[in-house]
């Protein structure tokens, strides 16, 4: 949050309740789905904007409570603004995981894995959930724990981790290809190695953004871009 936000949230302006309470609306700050409905006080207002996470009160317990806090599921803000009447806060976000606790994307989907049901994603993938792998390669680079295979990667460099991701390449081309000779002559699919194969090479990429200091959704403003063209 930030400079780039349009209307910046002012504390000082918001209309709480008689119960000290605004509603919350979070939003998908990527594709505007609305993922879940909460309360928030003073307390919840100030821990999120001096950390960035999502925090909520928590009414049944009467208490503050961030987003993921046990699941891993957090909200990373990038903005917060009132709306007209100062009643209500909305809060656009990036997910770590799904939302809801059912473990689906939103709160407002009716199964887990569900898309946006009325946003034009009729066949979601659950790309969401990159996010929380994401978050894990971020912490594994800041941390540098001992024995992690992130970190040993992250420590040789870009040579050594632009290598794994050339390789698992080949793998994919390979894998690929067993699959199509499987499908041509009859015989049981080879998608299983294939998705192994298509996740190591996800993986490794993700990896060499953290080792490159390139943020992911510079990625994806550049298909994004490619998209609109």
């Amino acid at each position: 949050m930030g400079p780039q936000d349009p209307r910046p949230l002012d504390p000082a302006a918001i209309g709480y309740g008689p119960d000290g309470l605004v509603a919350a609306v979070v939003q998908d700050a990527d594709d505007g789905r609305v993922l879940m409905v909460a309360w928030q006080d003073a307390e919840a207002i100030e821990a999120t904007l001096a950390t960035g996470e999502a925090h909520f009160h928590s009414r049944s317990r009467d208490a503050l409570w961030k987003k993921g806090e046990t699941s891993g599921n957090t909200l990373a803000v990038v903005s917060m603004e009132l709306d007209c009447d100062a009643d209500a806060v909305l809060i656009r976000a990036r997910q770590a995981g799904p939302t809801c606790h059912t473990e689906a994307r939103s709160c407002f989907d009716r199964e887990p894995g569900a898309g946006p049901l009325a946003a034009g994603f009729p066949h979601a993938q659950d790309f969401a959930w990159l996010e929380r792998l994401w978050t894990t390669i971020e912490e594994r680079a800041a941390t540098r724990p001992e024995g992690s295979y992130t970190s040993h990667l992250l420590d040789e460099g870009v040579d050594a981790t632009a290598r794994k991701v050339a390789e698992e390449a080949t793998e994919v081309v390979m894998a690929a290809k067993d699959d199509d000779v499987a499908q041509r002559s009859g015989a049981e699919r080879r998608q299983a190695e294939l998705a192994g194969e298509l996740a190591d090479l996800l993986y490794h990429s993700l990896v060499l953004c953290a080792e490159r200091g390139l943020p992911p959704s510079a990625v994806i403003e550049t298909l994004k871009a490619r998209h609109r063209t």
